[in-house]
This record gives C-alpha cells, structure tokens and sequence, in this order.
C-alpha cells in the first residue's frame, strides 16, 4: 500500500489536481502528502497513516475519495480496495485461493468448438492451460516448451522480443496485469515464486514492477512476428470464467480482408498438417 499510494503521488502534478504549485523548489516529484489529504478530505496524519499501510477503520468513502484524489482508473481503484481489504482481514482470512484440479469438459469443448480464431486459457499464474489448434500454432514458440507460461516466455526467453513485436508494450501490459493479481491475493505463495524468479532474473521485470502500475487485461491489439507466417495484427479479447476462479479465456481475430487474415488462414493449415505441443492440465491448477 506505500509504494502504491506513493507511486501514483509521484506521477500527479499539482496542476493537474487543479492545485498551485507554489514555490519552485518542491521535493517531490508529484503531489505532497498534505495535498492529497486535502483533495481527499482527510487530516493528513489520518493520511500519512493510510500511507504507511495503516487501514485499520478506512471506509470504502475514504477509499473512494482518495481514488478520485489520485485520479485513479477502474484497475487502480479495485487494487486499492484489494490492497485495503487485504491489509484489514484477519490472519486466517489471508490465505491463497485454491484452483480445481482439472478443467471442466464444458470448457473443453467450447474451445473445441472455436475453429476460425486462435482460444487459449490461462491461470491467475500465466500459464497457458488448454488451448485450442490455431491458439497452439499462434503460440508455438511458447507452447514448445513443457510447462507454456506467457511470463516466463516474455522475460525469459531471448526469443520473445523478436515475437513480440510490441515487446516493450506487452511487457509492461503483462507486469501490470500481474500486479492486479498480486494485490487480489498476495498471500499466493506460487504467484510470490513467479514475481521472485522473474525478478530475479530479469532486470527489465525489476523494473516493470517496481512502477507498481495496475491494468486489466481485456482487450487490445497483438502484433506479433510468427516464425511460419510472419507478421500478425491481431484483436483479442480476454473473458473471465465466473465458474472457475483464476481462469480466462482469450481469443484472437483479424480484421476481415487483412493481410493478418490471410496469414491466419495460412497458420490454420500449417496447425492441421503439424503435431503440435497441448498444454499438460495438471499444471492448470496446481494448489497454492
């Protein structure tokens, strides 16, 4: 919660609170904690306290009024709460969620029966769980390995950025992505492991994660340079399963008539005529 309310003071000019900025020579980058107190309506001991992760009594009001105080969006606001929520529930309510062990045949079978556009889904641990043929020679890179794991691939994997054509964009995506779930449930010991070995390993994470910026991971564009094909532009859309906690089903279109259409008809031939790798289910949902 420190780092957080931090970071977003940092990145909000006094101006751009519709505060004067009086004096030349602050020492903060962005907003001071007295004036945030004052757009949010708090003594600013109350919120040097919340600051200093103290959330013992905030009301969802207080929370509110410092969202629209740090103008937060709709992703920051819910890892506020999350954050806060957190912070306030008791020792045995802070514990990890747990994922079935095996996906339902429901969900098998809708991803069956997507046959023009690449579906794939992925645990609140990255990992690519089930996904249908087209999905499976879209990601064949990632898919080449034992245990498919898309954070693993985009950190780790010196083959990434030249998949990847957005590779700074979709990392920054993937950690802020990451970082919403990590304030939903920090007490996730295999997502902890995940967030550890990616930082460990990879200066790029270290960085992306310390700006502690949040996002949701609904829709947008995919540019990607597939090794059979070429270049792809492609729409996704990511759909959580209610039924199934930590689970999202993403999809893929190209824009009829394009280039990107053509090399997805092209990459759905080459998918029927190669063996390619499934995803191994156990790792769908292994137990925190």
């Amino acid at each position: 919660m420190r780092e957080f309310l931090a970071s977003r003071r940092d990145r909000l000019r006094p101006d751009q609170a519709g505060l004067p900025a009086y004096g030349g020579n602050r020492r903060v980058p962005g907003l001071r904690r007295e004036e945030v107190a004052l757009l949010a309506g708090v003594s600013v001991d109350y919120y040097t306290r919340l600051e200093r992760g103290d959330l013992s009594g905030a009301s969802d009001t207080v929370l509110d009024a410092l969202a629209r105080a740090l103008q937060l969006d709709d992703a920051e606001t819910a890892h506020l709460f999350d954050l806060a929520r957190t912070a306030s529930a008791s020792p045995r309510a802070r514990r990890a969620r747990k994922q079935q062990n095996t996906l339902r045949p429901s969900i098998l079978r809708l991803l069956e029966a997507i046959t023009e556009a690449p579906a794939l889904i992925r645990n609140n641990y990255f990992d690519y769980v089930a996904a249908n043929p087209l999905a499976r020679a879209l990601y064949a890179p990632i898919f080449a390995g034992p245990n498919p794991n898309s954070a693993r691939f985009a950190f780790l994997d010196p083959a990434a950025p030249d998949f990847y054509i957005e590779w700074e964009k979709n990392t920054q995506e993937l950690v802020a992505t990451m970082r919403g779930e990590a304030g939903r449930n920090p007490f996730d010991k295999r997502l902890t492991d995940l967030v550890g070995e990616l930082s460990t390993r990879s200066e790029r994470f270290r960085t992306l994660w310390a700006a502690h910026n949040v996002r949701y991971h609904r829709s947008g564009v995919k540019r990607i340079h597939h090794p059979v094909v070429g270049e792809l532009e492609l729409t996704y859309e990511a759909f959580e399963l209610p039924a199934d906690p930590g689970l999202t089903l993403s999809t893929y279109t190209a824009e009829p008539g394009s280039a990107s259409a053509d090399a997805l008809r092209v990459l759905a031939s080459w998918a029927a005529t190669t063996e390619l790798p499934a995803p191994r289910q156990e790792s769908a949902a292994a137990e925190s």
